[in-house]
């Protein structure tokens, strides 16, 4: 009798185990990530094409490069959640300030234009 009871206690704990992270039962929309996008812009909000955008995750030292096309858009889909990032661009030599993406930032959707004087 007693072994019957704790095997329903172990399977109301593993049932709410699944409730309390539904990533772990296969929710697809956990497991996403966030996205990155934005352009790449001179000091007249004027696109820079061309330009390389670097995006490096600060826990591994990865980094991603985009190469911008005519628009100056740029897009860096499925980003952990739970790490941090660092992004800039570069354009003929010169570089736009860094700028960070935290993990407590809990939106799906991150837009971030990267400015650069390009003259």
């Amino acid at each position: 009798m007693k072994k019957c009871n704790l095997v329903a206690v172990l399977l109301l704990l593993a049932g709410l185990a699944v409730v309390a992270h539904p990533a772990a039962a296969g929710d697809k929309k956990a497991d996403a990530g966030r996205t990155l996008a934005g352009r790449v812009i001179d000091k007249q909000d004027n696109p820079l094409p061309d330009a390389v955008v670097y995006l490096s995750n600060t826990r591994t030292q990865a980094v991603k490069s985009y190469i911008v096309g005519p628009d100056g858009a740029y897009h860096f889909p499925e980003l952990s959640p739970n790490i941090d990032y660092e992004v800039y661009a570069q354009f003929n030599g010169k570089k736009s300030d860094t700028k960070t993406i935290s993990h407590f930032d809990d939106r799906r959707q991150l837009n971030m234009n990267l400015r650069i004087d390009a003259k």
